[in-house]
């Protein structure tokens, strides 16, 4: 979610109008909701001061409004909060474990998601197991969703040369 959704999303989280936000970080009030359609529209970006002060209304950390930092610790939680508030993956406990968790509430979402990571999974296992190298592992990583096209349409290749040669 970049930096115009988070405070859209963490405004209206709040209850507050456009004008409200606008005005208590110092616009006047006649413009206030005009230039706070600019930042969550994305028409405009507002600088690192801006963004301490829209922040500091919304009584948020500025990283949870900045795009996500996953290069330090803070910049990955926020991601990581960023995440539940977007797709409903939620942190919790299981035998003392901590993990994250899937919200089956969120439909095509929790669908969706948890198909991208069983895929995961999948190849994962497959590493763990020396059954793919770790070079072909992390070329399926960076090279999914496309990966995984190309991995469907040889298996339907497959389907369909065994049912040619079963007709045949």
């Amino acid at each position: 979610m970049a930096i115009n959704e988070r405070i859209k999303f963490i405004r209206n989280l709040r209850g507050m109008t456009q004008k409200y936000l606008g005005a208590a970080i110092g616009f006047p009030e006649k413009t206030a909701d005009v230039r706070m359609a600019q930042y969550e529209t994305g028409n405009r970006t507002p600088k690192e001061k801006m963004v301490a002060d829209i922040a500091n209304v919304l009584g948020v950390s500025p990283q949870a409004l900045a795009v996500p930092d996953i290069d330090s610790y803070d910049g990955l939680i926020h991601t990581l909060f960023a995440i539940e508030d977007l797709y409903g993956i939620k942190i919790n406990k299981i035998d003392g474990e901590l993990c994250l968790t899937l919200d089956k509430s969120k439909g095509a979402s929790y669908l969706t998601i948890f198909n991208m990571l069983n895929t995961w999974q999948v190849q994962a296992d497959k590493l763990n197991n020396d059954e793919i190298s770790e070079e072909e592992y992390n070329d399926w990583r960076f090279n999914y969703p496309k990966s995984e096209v190309k991995a469907f349409k040889a298996k339907l290749d497959k389907l369909r040369q065994q049912k040619k040669l079963t007709n045949d």
